[in-house]
């Protein structure tokens, strides 16, 4: 091989490469047109090919350096630039699309919630007109413990906390998850799920509510259960969405309206998981701590659930805005 024929044929491509990363690393890769975005790739390639023969042919350390700084560069600019654009996809999906699509799909959130309610009211009412109910509902050892020794069961917690708060997360996510699953069974599932959860929650509040525990007991759920409950009733939601695309895709055929109702669903999912990681840690750290106060722990709870309203109807009061 002629190296310095081969290395002046192959030498424009190298400058042309150099020039553009240089425009990329100066102005940012969206400054390049999109022809020119295809042209750095190419050179890429094309360059790590000649870094290749040239490293084979032993064509000198110099030579070798330059290919290979031309090719360290190229791949930061490609692939961390790529990088940065799936992150700032990410941050608008949870700064704009995540709050309009709980707009979207909250006809199948209210249907949970009103499932939820249904339970929690049906538990409520036969809790207080026949005693012996509690008992199917709500473990033994916990009726013992509120109506023999009046004490709540939140501090076996406390001293306990990282491994509490990561068996909460996990608990949690697995009931969100069997909801959104529970909609490949037309919804009946995550039907279940929401009337069951309504019930235990039901019957825990009539149990410590007779017996004069209900305001230490709420001011635990409150922080937690802020973020915890709408993201079990969002999971419930995106459950229905499935439910619906199997039991009525509309004007869809069956498998399009799985791609179109699932894609939310998914989305949604994307959406709970960072609440009920939230949800867990304060659950886990924040709310059982007995030397924080029962009237604090009220405020954080509604102000938490405050700024969550706030944020889901952001695009909405944007919209309205305009």
């Amino acid at each position: 091989m002629n190296i310095q024929r081969w290395i002046a044929r192959r030498e424009p491509n190298w400058q042309r490469l150099d020039a553009l990363l240089r425009q990329a690393e100066k102005k940012g890769l969206k400054s390049l047109r999109a022809a020119e975005i295809r042209e750095l790739a190419s050179l890429y390639r094309s360059v790590a090919a000649d870094l290749a023969r040239a490293r084979t042919q032993q064509l000198g350390s110099v030579l070798v350096q330059n290919l290979h700084l031309l090719t360290s560069r190229s791949y930061t600019q490609i692939y961390q630039g790529s990088r940065r654009q799936e992150w700032q996809a990410v941050v608008q999906f949870y700064k704009w699309g995540l709050p309009a699509l709980v707009q979207q799909t909250f006809p199948y959130t209210a249907t949970a919630i009103a499932l939820f309610l249904m339970g929690a009211i049906i538990a409520w009412w036969y809790a207080w007109q026949d005693p012996t109910f509690l008992s199917i509902v709500v473990p033994e050892n916990l009726i013992k413990l509120v109506r023999d020794e009046h004490k709540l069961w939140m501090g076996s917690i406390v001293g306990t906390e990282p491994l509490a708060s990561s068996g909460i997360m996990i608990n949690n996510l697995s009931v969100s998850f069997g909801a959104v699953a529970g909609g490949m069974t037309g919804g009946a599932f995550t039907a279940y799920l929401m009337i069951f959860n309504g019930l235990s929650i039901g019957a825990i509040a009539t149990l410590v509510g007779q017996n004069h525990l209900g305001y230490p007991f709420w001011a635990f759920v409150f922080p937690h259960g802020s973020l915890e409950l709408p993201a079990i009733f969002f999971a419930g939601g995106a459950g229905f969405l499935l439910g619906r695309a199997i039991l009525f895709p509309g004007q869809y055929r069956r498998t399009d309206a799985l791609k179109l109702y699932g894609s939310q669903a998914v989305q949604l999912v994307f959406g709970i998981v960072p609440m009920l990681i939230i949800a867990g840690t304060i659950e886990g750290f924040f709310s059982p701590h007995p030397n924080v106060p029962d009237p604090f722990k009220y405020l954080v709870g509604m102000g938490l659930f405050v700024l969550l309203v706030a944020y889901c109807c952001r695009q909405l009061k944007a919209d309205s805005a305009l």
